[in-house]
């Protein structure tokens, strides 16, 4: 078994999971319809503190975010990494940075003077969860906030595509790739939102060509970017433009092409998930976390949906401490 742990430097959107109990009158009296995920602004988010004030029950609090949840399970795999972001300085984000302390994630987070970004998230009786996001602080990170030092000790720069939503977080992103090319670190893009390509299909396009070695889409993002319902053929198109392309396809599992080869990855897991939140982020981190073992690309890809079939399990985007340790000693048993 390889010992290499490598490190991994990851840039992404903070957002601090506030889990509120509510009721179907609750969200009446909020005018919102139940099951829906809403992009929400400041007054809207202000609104809905000033709600869960009212309640007697404290809500619960995580780390999240496309990018965070994917170094959050490589760290707690065993993998280095660091988050760099924006939040605010404020109670959110003091709660991010403590549980980003206590997951053992190193915290390379700049502060912003507007509201750390949350997804706050009302469950009624019946277990359906009713998501609202604001993206607050994420939306000031920009190259000052980019940390020199931090991506070169790393061995894979990863982000997502949200990243592109505004010019100075993609800035930063562009001065981050510069950084790592210069200093021969692997890059890893999440495209992460179907929305994202629709926006910067042809941007994308370029970034995957010019500055990425491993790109992650799944089969919507990929029939987006292709034009091309078949996911295996996305796969081909993809691995002409990068060195290692993953395409997941669902319960039919995911194709990798490396270096013009594809290797098809079953899934595992259930055949009817619990919760797909955070799936795809969970399969990135599985596959990362192979290639900084110094595994091969098919044994990171069976990890990926080893992973990924756990994750859709449970509730929520990320593993307890318990789970962790069980999937931990796991991999290092039979891999």
């Amino acid at each position: 078994m390889t010992t290499n742990t490598g490190k991994v430097y990851g840039i992404g959107n903070p957002l601090i999971d506030v889990i509120v109990n509510v009721t179907d009158q609750d969200l009446e009296s909020l005018s919102l319809h139940k099951g829906t995920m809403n992009l929400i602004d400041s007054k809207t988010r202000n609104d809905l503190v000033s709600f869960i004030g009212t309640k007697r029950e404290e809500p619960t609090y995580s780390c999240g975010g496309s990018c965070p949840n994917t170094v959050i399970t490589l760290s707690s795999l065993g993998i280095n990494t660091t988050l760099a972001g924006k939040v605010g300085n404020d109670e959110y984000g003091k709660i991010y940075r403590e549980r980003l302390s206590s997951l053992n994630v190193k915290d390379n987070l700049a502060v912003s003077e507007n509201h750390t970004g949350s997804s706050i998230i009302l469950v009624t009786p019946d277990s359906e969860r009713t998501m609202n996001t604001f993206l607050g602080a994420n939306r000031d990170f920009s190259p000052e906030d980019v940390v020199e030092d931090e991506i070169s000790s790393a061995s894979i720069f990863h982000f997502t595509g949200y990243m592109w939503d505004t010019e100075n977080q993609k800035q930063a992103v562009k001065k981050a790739l510069a950084i790592a090319k210069a200093k021969g670190i692997r890059v890893s893009f999440d495209i992460a939102d179907m929305f994202a390509v629709g926006r910067y299909r042809d941007s994308f396009m370029e970034l995957i060509k010019s500055s990425c070695d491993i790109v992650f889409a799944n089969k919507e993002e990929a029939r987006s970017l292709f034009d091309n319902y078949d996911a295996y053929e996305c796969c081909r198109s993809m691995g002409k433009l990068c060195e290692t392309a993953v395409v997941k396809n669902g319960k039919r599992g995911s194709y990798i092409c490396h270096q013009g080869k594809i290797f098809s990855i079953p899934v595992q897991g259930p055949e009817v998930p619990v919760d797909t939140t955070g799936a795809g982020d969970t399969y990135a981190a599985g596959f990362l976390y192979g290639q900084c073992k110094g595994y091969d690309i098919e044994k990171s890809g069976d990890i990926a949906s080893l992973l990924a079939g756990q994750i859709i399990k449970q509730t929520g985007a990320q593993f307890s401490k318990e789970k962790s340790e069980e999937l931990r000693k796991q991999l290092e048993e039979n891999f």
